[in-house]
């Protein structure tokens, strides 16, 4: 896989191209692409005519980093996004899907720079804003955890959060950072927000919010909270495995729609 050298990180990119509108797929949290993979959010797969561009966050995955907190705030990982689109797809307006952490890159990369997307499916959005300091706590106590006991006692304690319904019976995964950067990843989650209601109320591309119920770090207050707020966007809630199976269809749906409506 080709990389691509940001401020700080040699990020490990992953281009499919079958002609067709592009769109780029970033992931969670602690995640990467194959992660994703494993949990079924992997919203590409099957993505056929478009030009996908897949990449691994800063530190997570087959990515480098710094063990420097403020290098992993979403906005520093919005300006990564840019530079990426600015290279493989320089011009163009593009569709933007990712789930949780992606969702926040995202919105700030809209905000930064408003003409860039032609839609964006924002999934399983993460706390905000008024949630968002309760979770920040959590990832600065977590990151307190790694540093003091290993990273396996961080992943014992995940084995003790309570799987939302729509991934019941899905595959145990592990954290895809390394032991000795997850600790600055996590401290800078704890940094990170949306951007204020104003700014991502003046974000006025076609929307598609995939949430999910029973999740506390992704609450189905966030998504509903952004339906509000964002001038064109809807909300589809998935509460069990086989509505969750559906969301590739459905994101195929919205970059067709969304890409066809650019012409």
């Amino acid at each position: 896989m080709p990389t691509f050298t940001v401020p700080g990180a040699d990020l490990d990119v992953e281009f499919s191209d079958e002609r067709g509108h592009p769109v780029v797929q970033l992931h969670g949290l602690t995640s990467s692409r194959s992660r994703d993979r494993t949990l079924g959010l992997d919203l590409g797969r099957g993505l056929s005519g478009t030009r996908l561009l897949r990449y691994d966050a800063r530190a997570h995955g087959r990515s480098t980093g710094r063990p420097l907190p403020d290098d992993h705030r979403w906005p520093v990982l919005a300006d990564d996004l840019l530079r990426l689109l600015d290279a493989w797809f320089p011009g163009e307006r593009v569709h933007g899907v990712g789930p949780s952490m992606g969702t926040g890159t995202l919105l700030h990369a809209a905000v930064l720079d408003p003409g860039r997307f032609a839609g964006l499916t924002l999934v399983i959005p993460p706390t905000a804003w008024g949630t968002r300091p309760a979770m920040a706590e959590v990832y600065r106590t977590a990151a307190d955890a790694v540093e003091d006991h290993g990273i396996e006692a961080f992943i014992a304690a995940g084995r003790d959060v309570p799987q939302p319904p729509a991934l019941a019976g899905a595959r145990e995964t592990e954290p895809d950072v390394r032991a000795d950067l997850l600790p600055s990843v996590l401290r800078g989650a704890a940094l990170s927000d949306f951007p204020s209601p104003e700014q991502v109320a003046r974000i006025d591309v076609p929307t598609s919010i995939l949430a999910w119920v029973d999740d506390a770090g992704h609450p189905l207050s966030t998504a509903e909270a952004l339906v509000d707020l964002l001038p064109s966007a809807t909300l589809t809630v998935a509460r069990t495995p086989a509505e969750l199976a559906l969301w590739p269809a459905m994101l195929h749906e919205q970059v067709t729609e969304h890409g066809d409506a650019e012409r």
